[in-house]
């Protein structure tokens, strides 16, 4: 008896990962159909590989935190210096390199505070409902009222210039669109069968919100996440280009192209280099996310 419970067991833990595979073949299938989407999942890949393993495959690693070599100032890109060198006579190759660590740190702690602040108040908002959540739409609907960069740079003028302020006053207007994403997928999921078996049966709302709600919200938060990723690298660097994001001897890409454009066109490489980092960067999150968007949430597109 309790041998054929086990294989009953083993037949139906086989037959799960069976089903697991095909799905994930599937998704695979109508990702790779869209080159646009492989094309951002390398260049994704790509970032992702150069901010780990970046501090190793610099050739002037020191350049990164302030070294100054006057000797070799504006030199063009050359062998020794593959995107030239800046004012000071940094290597911009490795400071370009080196800024996709920090660029990856930033849009990771923007997107997961920022998600963590308002995926939460979405599912009340949408599930919960009455009187607080129609205060959190409300509130929502004041940040939402005007432009993030605008509100960020208000907020980072508060708190003072610095790579640590301005990935806070981001995150603290990112939020509003987690909140609205997920409380109208909240509100969707929520006249499901499933969710009206769970309150027949005495459910409390909070368990029903985040036990039941919330994992089929992830669809949508997983594509706007990663499309969030290169908007908020992209936000931080406005701020270090004007100034308030991250300051010297920071390897940050606004900043770079702030310092480099005053020294356009002549020594054109101390800003196109890193420009041409933040496009590559926020393009490949973009096209990844409309791939993800195909999979994971297709009806998002009609």
């Amino acid at each position: 008896m309790n041998a054929r419970v086990q294989a009953l067991a083993f037949r139906g833990w086989w037959e799960d990962r069976a089903t697991a595979a095909r799905e994930a073949r599937r998704y695979a299938r109508i990702f790779g159909r869209n080159a646009a989407s492989v094309a951002g999942l390398g260049l994704v890949v790509a970032f992702l590989s150069i901010a780990l393993v970046g501090p190793w495959i610099v050739p002037y690693p020191e350049d990164a935190t302030g070294t100054v070599h006057l000797d070799r100032k504006l030199e063009a890109p050359s062998r020794a210096h593959w995107f030239g060198t800046d004012e000071v006579g940094d290597d911009v190759y490795t400071r370009v390199v080196l800024g996709a660590r920090l660029s990856l740190q930033i849009g990771l702690v923007i997107t997961l505070v920022a998600a963590a602040i308002g995926v939460p108040l979405g599912v009340v908002a949408g599930y919960v409902g009455g009187r607080l959540g129609e205060g959190i739409m409300r509130i929502t609907d004041v940040f939402l009222a005007v432009p993030a960069l605008v509100l960020a740079v208000a907020v980072v003028s508060a708190l003072g210039p610095g790579i640590v302020n301005a990935m806070l006053a981001i995150a603290l207007v990112w939020w509003p669109g987690y909140v609205r994403l997920v409380q109208g997928k909240a509100l969707a999921i929520s006249q499901e069968s499933y969710v009206e078996a769970a309150r027949a049966v005495g459910v409390g709302r909070l368990r029903i919100a985040f036990v039941h709600l919330l994992p089929n919200c992830l669809s949508p938060i997983l594509v706007k996440a990663s499309m969030d990723m290169g908007t908020a690298i992209l936000t931080a660097a406005s701020l270090g280009f004007i100034g308030l994001g991250a300051q010297p001897p920071f390897p940050e890409w606004g900043a770079m192209i702030s310092h480099g454009r005053n020294y356009l066109p002549t020594w054109w490489w101390y800003s196109a280099f890193p420009g041409l980092a933040i496009y590559l960067t926020v393009l490949g999150f973009n096209l990844l996310g409309d791939g993800l968007r195909d999979v994971l949430d297709p009806k998002s597109q009609s």
